[in-house]
């Protein structure tokens, strides 16, 4: 059978002066309409009138460049500008959904934080000259770094930091692969140790932003100290920016190394449901019901979120996905309260941050690798029966003894 895989290839342009001053007015350009037409929208919301869709905006869009205070908009090409307003209708239809997770109303863009403008179509690519042709800015070079496949279906430039981006989506036809793998792995991951593997093996973190929370402080109290928007104060921010851009480099990098070296390795992956959004909020409360712990709590949200874990998943699910692999995603409840050898389920078990001693049998192990191999057995749990181990009180129900001592021996 074949499948249909959209693939993203980014890259770093190198671009002449004027080609970087063309990027800045077009991503200025893309960020006026999106606040324009966000801030007529939340009017309308406001007064209790009808939103404006893409068509209409569309319209108002033509009458903003023939008049004479909008007519800037000229400059850019139309179809970027489009694909703003395009993107601002999904933003507003995602921020009404009742089954999107995360419902928020679309926020305004501020300068310098989300400079980008997409092309959906016109773009060219030239790998034998490592260039890219964008229109009414024209041919720019990139570093190519590997050969981009499949037809290219559009375009986004970015920037991170002084440096400008392209981002390019291919689309191609493939037939689906058989794993090289048979084995079938569950994963726990955590702080002190970032992922341990059912078969006994860890990876440690890295912890890149905690490495320079120091340097990145420092920064920040010399930026507090200058007068807002002069020089030496976009020169300081530049320095914060590299620091951040620094700190997501290393993460996106180790994410990538684990995610691959995992997916090659096995064919089934099972990892736990987790909301990481929920794991990390804040402590602090409010003046009628102060948080407990807040300092505790607020270490504990850096650490979390300097792990990436939904990055990590995400990265392995495409993986997988290309390779012909899969991975499954089961309930995280009590994965590291829960007794391998009894099936006795409390908190106490859990004496240390790595040390399990069930207080029921006195089975002792590491803790994270209990709650891989409890991963790995609700999986099975899973693709067997269609449910999982349901925990409805401190005692569980009974685990099967073939599967138990399968997994003990494992």
């Amino acid at each position: 059978m074949k499948q249909t895989i959209r693939k993203a290839f980014k890259f770093r342009l190198n671009t002449t002066s004027e080609q970087s001053q063309k990027m800045i007015e077009f991503a200025g350009m893309n960020r006026f309409v999106w606040n324009k037409a966000l801030s007529i929208n939340l009017f309308r919301l406001e007064n209790k009138q009808s939103m404006l869709w893409y068509n209409e905006l569309a319209f108002w869009l033509k009458l903003w460049k023939s008049s004479e205070e909008y007519g800037f908009l000229k400059q850019c090409h139309s179809q970027p500008l489009q694909q703003t307003l395009k993107n601002l209708e999904k933003a507003f239809k995602d921020g009404f959904d009742k089954k999107q997770p995360l419902k928020r109303i679309p926020t305004f863009k501020k300068k310098g934080t989300s400079d980008s403008f997409r092309y959906p179509q016109g773009v060219k690519v030239d790998q034998a000259c490592n260039k890219v042709f964008l229109p009414k800015i024209g041919w720019v070079k990139y570093r190519n770094s590997r050969q981009v496949v499949g037809d290219v279906k559009n375009m986004t430039i970015s920037r991170k930091g002084k440096h400008w981006y392209v981002s390019i989506q291919t689309e191609y036809e493939a037939y689906m692969k058989r794993h090289v793998s048979t084995s079938m792995i569950g994963l726990d991951v955590g702080i002190t140790r970032f992922v341990t593997l059912s078969d006994g093996s860890y990876v440690e973190p890295l912890n890149s932003f905690r490495k320079l929370s120091k340097k990145l402080a420092f920064e920040q109290r010399k930026l507090s100290k200058k007068v807002r928007f002069s020089a030496n104060w976009k020169k300081q921010k530049q320095r914060i920016s590299k620091i951040h851009e620094t700190i997501a480099y290393a993460r996106h990098d180790f994410l990538h190394k684990t995610s691959t070296q995992i997916s090659n390795s096995h064919a089934m992956i099972v990892v736990e449901d987790l909301k990481v959004k929920n794991m990390s909020k804040s402590a602090k409360g409010n003046a009628e019901k102060p948080g407990k712990n807040v300092k505790a709590k607020s270490g504990l949200n850096k650490s979390i979120l300097d792990q990436g874990w939904g990055m990590f998943v995400s990265f392995l699910e495409y993986k997988q996905a290309w390779s012909g692999g899969d991975v499954l995603k089961v309930n995280p409840q009590y994965t590291s309260q829960t007794c391998l050898s009894c099936s006795h389920v409390s908190k106490n078990n859990r004496k240390t941050q790595s040390k399990f001693e069930c207080t029921e049998c006195g089975f002792k192990a590491n803790a994270d690798l209990v709650g891989a191999l409890n991963v790995l057995e609700r999986g099975h749990r899973l693709l067997a029966c269609g449910v999982e181990t349901l925990v409805s009180s401190v005692k569980q129900e009974p685990v099967g003894s073939s599967n138990t001592n399968l997994l003990l021996t494992a």
